[in-house]
């Protein structure tokens, strides 16, 4: 198609058009002088190390089931189970709204009903860890943070199979499900 010519008319609007238009990115400095790049050629090169590569977010991080519990491991179905959330469980222990102290005591006395009633799954909901974006020190996570040590230390430890996380329809990063031992009675020979 044949572009026509502007009439006089047109050709002063754009000129007026044109001459209120502002850039929306910064026009590129002028290139540097030969002999300005030659100089800094002939400069000594500092050396700088290399700057560490940034972590990635956790959520950008391979999903892993988390084993609290150090060298304890499930068979095959049980761990596949868990991932895709198959599992239910049959105890749930809610942290949410206690301190510290009263967590631990909680924990300790549902794991001890949940043991006598032979129960193989129970569902500790901790509530998420904190975001790895959020300032330090915080108060947020602090008994997702000890559960860990709470359950190798406890004194239900031998009763414990395994720790793992929770799938999503069970609270995802904000639950663990505990895996408990089939009491001795039930084993296998």
């Amino acid at each position: 198609m044949a572009e026509r010519p502007l009439t006089p008319d047109e050709a002063a609007l754009w000129a007026r058009v044109m001459a209120s238009v502002r850039p929306m990115v910064k026009a590129k400095p002028p290139p540097k002088p030969v002999a300005a790049v030659a100089r800094v050629a002939a400069e000594p090169a500092r050396v700088v190390p290399p700057k560490p590569a940034p972590r990635p977010a956790p959520a950008d991080r391979k999903k892993e089931p988390v084993r609290v519990t150090p060298g304890t491991t499930l068979d095959g179905s049980w761990d596949r189970q868990l991932l895709r959330g198959l599992a239910a469980p049959d105890r749930a222990i809610d942290l949410h709204g206690h301190n510290l102290n009263s967590a631990y005591a909680l924990l300790d006395t549902a794991l001890d009903q949940s043991i006598r009633d032979g129960d193989r799954l129970v569902l500790l909901v901790t509530g998420k860890p904190p975001r790895a974006e959020s300032e330090r020190p915080h108060a947020r996570g602090a008994i997702r943070a000890a559960v860990g040590d709470w359950l190798a230390g406890s004194r239900h430890a031998a009763s414990i199979a395994a720790v793992r996380g929770a799938h999503p329809r069970h609270g995802g990063p904000g639950a663990l499900y505990i895996v408990l031992r089939r009491p001795r009675a039930h084993r296998k020979s």
